[in-house]
């Protein structure tokens, strides 16, 4: 593979001076979208994204040369990051063997932009934050993800989405909804914290039983293949200390059409030089 001489531009983020790389590579082929496109997409967010992401260990997919090559998954901050970016260490909450991770913590458009320049197109956060002590706290938000099997689809998942709303609701928790990136959905809906995981997730679990008694030719609860045939399967009760999430309105890897061209096409100032 040949690539081309690296380019560099510096740009001002937050009164932090950051050098960004090869604007005009192409990350998404489909849909000739740059990287400079991508980042300017991701800074016109920031305002929905940060509050998401804020004091939740991050995890990210990275795509140094777009989509259609290889990409790795990232867990500890590169060697490389700035002293300025924060960042947290946690040992054995969600890390397979108990290792010690030191994630990156998205606070600021800086960061943001600094993550997003080194390809990481996908950035994962778990359901629960730390604390001023960097401690892992009880999960904050509740997620459900709606998978539809053969003969179902994106219409049969926003029909379940709606029952699982008014469900929420009755409850008093406030939710919306999010294409998963793929051929689902998902439900997100805010908790207050004083439950632990495997409480959210018992409690999910009778959610979605509860739903599949009374809708059985629509919702499915457990994995039986045998059964998936035009119904929506229901993965909501998984809340493993693991388990990672992207942010609302965030880039997905395999869905530029659906998240980001109708609203980077019509702003490329990121790939402009400044100055």
């Amino acid at each position: 593979m040949n690539n081309p001489a690296k380019s560099v531009t510096t740009v001002e983020v937050d009164g932090r001076a950051l050098q960004i790389s090869n604007l005009d590579k192409v990350l998404y082929p489909a849909t000739g979208t740059t990287k400079g496109e991508v980042l300017q997409y991701y800074v016109s967010v920031a305002d929905r994204i940060l509050p998401q992401l804020k004091d939740r260990p991050v995890t990210r997919i990275r795509w140094p040369h777009g989509v259609a090559d290889n990409h790795f998954f990232e867990k500890n901050l590169p060697s490389g990051a700035p002293d300025w970016l924060p960042r947290v260490e946690v040992t054995g909450h969600g890390s397979r063997g108990g290792a010690r991770v030191t994630y990156p913590l998205v606070r600021d458009v800086a960061t943001l932009v600094y993550l997003v320049n080194l390809g990481s197109l996908e950035l994962h956060s778990p359901q629960w934050r730390v604390d001023g002590d960097g401690k892992p706290t009880n999960p904050d938000r509740l997620v459900i993800d709606l998978d539809p099997g053969p003969g179902a689809g994106l219409a049969e998942c926003a029909q379940v989405a709606l029952l699982v709303r008014e469900v929420l609701t009755s409850a008093g928790l406030a939710s919306w909804p999010c294409t998963s990136g793929s051929k689902g959905m998902q439900m997100y809906a805010e908790l207050d914290g004083q439950r632990g995981s495997h409480e959210v997730s018992a409690v999910a679990k009778s959610l979605a039983m509860h739903l599949t008694d009374k809708h059985p030719d629509l919702i499915l609860w457990k994995m039986t293949k045998a059964l998936r045939d035009g119904k929506v399967f229901w993965i909501g009760h998984r809340m493993s200390q693991r388990r990672r999430r992207s942010p609302l309105v965030a880039a997905r890897a395999g869905a530029a059409s659906r998240c980001l061209p109708s609203r980077m096409v019509r702003n490329r100032r990121f790939g402009q030089r400044q100055g």
